[in-house]
């Protein structure tokens, strides 16, 4: 598959084969959602925690007799239902990740980029450099582009200017190639390749 590579400018400068097997596979909701779910469970802190009756404190002694008060029979203020007392199955501290085969998160990120070249929402970009750490020329740029929710993959390593440059906007990001993700290349209405990029994600994802 042929596509234009754009200069600095967004001008035509050449042209690159991607490879049918990277970026042209049909669109697949199922795999791009079982990607995503993966990657936000892995995301979650899981620090939630109520505390277990143990864990309450409390005086052990019990509130009154057990016969002749009229009242149910308790033992302990730091049941459940009185006020201040625990949590009945509360959360607790743990690791919400879980195991997802290889194989798929591959062919989540194949099917990522397939969506986004199908959709015409795919640009590839000789180098993506700064020559000085300015957000006005990222603004710029995502002005020429047509968005401003734009994900920029860069080769092995990312212009430090242009790092800087985007560190103050929510909606514009640079990664390197190994760390392109399903779940960023979908959030982003634009997505920028350099040819390093494209040329380390099929050797990666073949």
């Amino acid at each position: 598959m042929k596509v234009k590579i754009l200069n600095s400018k967004l001008k035509e400068s050449g042209e690159l084969d991607l490879d049918q097997a990277v970026f042209g596979l049909p669109f697949r909701n199922d795999i791009l959602a079982r990607v995503i779910d993966w990657q936000l469970a892995k995301r979650r802190s899981g620090t939630h925690k109520t505390k277990m009756i143990s864990e309450v404190s409390g005086t052990t002694k019990k509130m009154y007799k057990q016969k002749g008060t009229g009242s149910a029979r308790h033992g302990s203020k730091r049941r459940v239902q009185f006020r201040g007392g625990s949590v009945v199955f509360g959360p607790v501290v743990r690791s919400h990740e879980y195991d997802l085969p290889k194989k798929v998160r591959k062919l989540g990120l194949r099917i990522a980029l397939s969506a986004k070249f199908q959709s015409g929402d795919l640009l590839i970009v000789d180098k993506f450099d700064l020559k000085a750490p300015k957000t006005k020329d990222i603004l710029a740029f995502s002005q020429d582009v047509g968005s401003s929710k734009v994900l920029v993959i860069d080769g092995n390593s990312c212009n430090e200017n242009a790092l800087r440059a985007c560190g103050s906007l929510y909606d514009f990001d640079i990664l390197p190639q190994i760390g392109a993700n399903v779940y960023d290349i979908m959030r982003k209405d634009k997505l920028v390749l350099t040819v390093d990029a494209v040329k380390a994600l099929e050797e990666r994802l073949k």
